[in-house]
């Protein structure tokens, strides 16, 4: 089915904000970090640790990119390389305790830039904005937050949500 070109309008129109929320929700790690490195940790966020030519094929990248970027991911501590057990010429990239962070930390700032914008709609546009976007995420195979797995030493989304607010609850009580 061809896309309707007011369609495109409308969401090239609403992607240029998007980007800019994105690049403010970086914060700190905006200056160690590119949004091309950033989009590989959410994708191991995402789905989990993953063999260097399957995290090409969803970044959308040769292979060899793909490396030298996990280079960089790896040089930052951000991501770890593990042998695969089932075959041990196969190299898993996984994300640390420290990229997990780096995802998590961006989210939660996305999530009040976003919660900000969304505010200044009525109740009945946000609910069409939120169908909206689903139906778009998962024509492009973008997984929920709630549906992405923890890994074993890192924090679930939800589990890092409750661990930041108490941490806020508890900073806020010392004062």
């Amino acid at each position: 089915m061809a896309a309707d070109e007011t369609a495109v309008d409308a969401v090239l129109t609403a992607s240029r904000t998007l980007v800019g929320v994105a690049t403010r929700s970086m914060g700190a790690a905006a200056q160690e970090t590119t949004i091309a490195q950033y989009r590989a940790l959410v994708v191991l966020a995402s789905r989990g640790p993953q063999r260097m030519v399957d995290l090409a094929r969803l970044l959308e990248v040769t292979p060899s990119t793909a490396g030298r970027m996990c280079d960089r991911l790896l040089r930052k501590g951000l991501v770890r390389r593990t042998r695969a057990r089932a075959d041990r010429r196969e190299v898993l990239v996984s994300l640390t305790a420290a990229g997990r962070a780096v995802v998590d930390e961006a989210t939660a700032r996305r999530r009040a830039l976003l919660a900000g914008i969304l505010g200044r709609l009525s109740a009945r546009e946000q609910l069409a904005v939120a169908s909206a976007f689903r139906a778009f995420a998962r024509a492009a195979g973008e997984i929920p937050d709630s549906e992405w797995p923890a890994g074993p030493d890192e924090p679930g989304p939800e589990e890092a949500a409750a661990k930041r607010s108490k941490a806020g609850k508890m900073s806020g009580s010392r004062s």
